[in-house]
């Protein structure tokens, strides 16, 4: 995120006031919006995991599919300079919401049908579309809307929310899903309609924002800008991210950190769901929303927190490498629970959660990394497109991921995710002697 926004000489007292437009209040729309960017990527990354599990497909189609659904956060760099030249942030935000609650609806349409792979992945898709333009209108938006301290001030609140959208979409939404078909004993028709409050869920946010988000007056199309203009500055842009220092390393750095955890996210749901027969762990689907999608977010959410406070004290240069164990050693549990299949739901929670756990503290080493190699001009367009790449590094080793896994069989692929966490440690190593100690670091007056 970058405060590189065009200055004006308006007083930031104007921000969302004037003839009819409602005070600023931030407390108002900065929730909804964060939770509003958080439920669908949980919905296209994690939830079609689980529905097409109970739906009857393999864990090859299901890792193939779900990982093509990376593909716009990957490329989302490309198209997102032309948000600033067409409408207006409060637009596309509106816009696009209103239609992830229309794909939303579509999935559930589709669901009981026959051609409901085909049908349901087109509006995965349109969805996933969405919601990564609403990422780049949102946080431009949050940038337009609020002055530099009320950003300082709101960015845990933001990312609080953000993660309340991930706990309520793996863990609420799945345990609705499955009590509906526990109750009901008709597994379509129980998602299709946890789909459908999902649409009516969204549909209420819509409607909501059209109202309370503020009109910003820096909020406007920019007219002096050109299409042509915005692609001359957007390949020289690019262009300078790949003349950056020790470029080779930093894309090893980029594609192998998480190499081994974009194998396992994408398995770990059907492995929890399998029956004991096929070597998984024969949840049910409600256990499975409880387990992964709200412990395993908490202890995620706690895991992100520590390591920020520790980096915050000693540095990134002092925590890279701890934090690079712990995303990847936790992995090892997996093997442990594919080998020893455990009848208590309470130790493969416990294992779940400490695998979540180092995944929060480690991926904060991600984020930072990503700050690190975007400092200097374009700082902004630089981190959106280290973002691409980190999204490219998730979805081509999840594309493959069922398939080894089917091939291979649960406990020997567990066993392969734990040696594709080699590469990132490694990389991890080489990276850190080139980072400055105080990097990172809180900087204390």
């Amino acid at each position: 995120m970058s405060n590189n926004k065009k200055h004006t000489h308006t007083p930031p007292l104007s921000l969302g006031e004037g003839p009819g437009v409602r005070p600023h209040k931030p407390w108002l729309w900065i929730p909804t919006l964060y939770f509003a960017e958080g439920l669908p990527y949980v919905a296209v990354m994690t939830l079609a995991v689980i529905l097409y599990k109970r739906l009857g497909l393999s864990n090859t189609e299901i890792a193939l599919y779900t990982s093509w659904l990376y593909l716009p956060w990957t490329i989302k760099p490309l198209w997102s300079p032309f948000v600033d030249l067409i409408k207006t942030k409060r637009w596309w935000i509106t816009t696009m919401q209103a239609l992830i609650a229309a794909s939303m609806a579509g999935i559930a349409f589709f669901i009981p049908t026959d051609h409901y792979v085909q049908a349901t992945l087109a509006c995965f898709w349109l969805m996933a579309f969405g919601s990564a333009t609403h990422d780049i209108a949102a946080d431009g938006f949050y940038m337009l809307g609020l002055t530099t301290g009320e950003q300082s001030f709101f960015v845990g609140i933001r990312n609080t929310f953000y993660r309340l959208a991930n706990i309520f979409g793996q863990g609420i939404l799945v345990m609705l899903a499955g009590w509906l078909e526990t109750s009901g004993g008709n597994i379509p028709l129980a998602w299709s309609l946890t789909f459908y409050f999902m649409a009516g869920l969204f549909i209420a946010i819509t409607l909501y924002h059209r109202f309370v988000l503020p009109r910003p007056d820096t909020d406007v199309r920019r007219p002096e800008l050109s299409a042509g203009k915005l692609l001359k500055d957007f390949v020289q842009t690019f262009v300078s991210f790949f003349r950056k220092k020790h470029i080779g390393l930093m894309f090893f750095f980029l594609l192998t950190y998480r190499l081994g955890e974009s194998q396992l996210v994408k398995i770990a749901s059907p492995f929890l769901l399998d029956s004991r027969e096929a070597g998984g762990l024969g949840l049910d689907t409600a256990s499975v929303g409880m387990i992964y999608g709200t412990l395993g977010v908490a202890a995620l959410l706690v895991g992100g927190i520590v390591s920020g406070l520790l980096v915050s004290r000693h540095g990134f240069r002092r925590w890279l490498l701890p934090m690079a164990l712990a995303i990847n050693l936790p992995d090892l549990l997996y093997v442990w629970l594919a080998v020893a299949t455990p009848d208590s739901a309470w130790v493969t929670a416990l294992c779940v959660a400490v695998e979540q756990l180092g995944y929060g503290f480690g991926f904060t080493a991600y984020t930072l990394y990503l700050i690190y190699i975007a400092e200097g001009e374009h700082k902004t367009a630089h981190y959106a497109i280290g973002t691409g790449f980190m999204a490219l590094g998730m979805m081509l080793p999840g594309m493959p991921a069922g398939w080894l896994q089917e091939t291979m069989g649960y406990s020997t692929f567990f066993v392969w995710v734990c040696l594709c966490t080699v590469p990132g440690i490694v990389a991890a190593l080489l990276v850190r002697k080139q980072i400055e100690p105080e990097f990172g670091k809180r900087q204390v007056s």
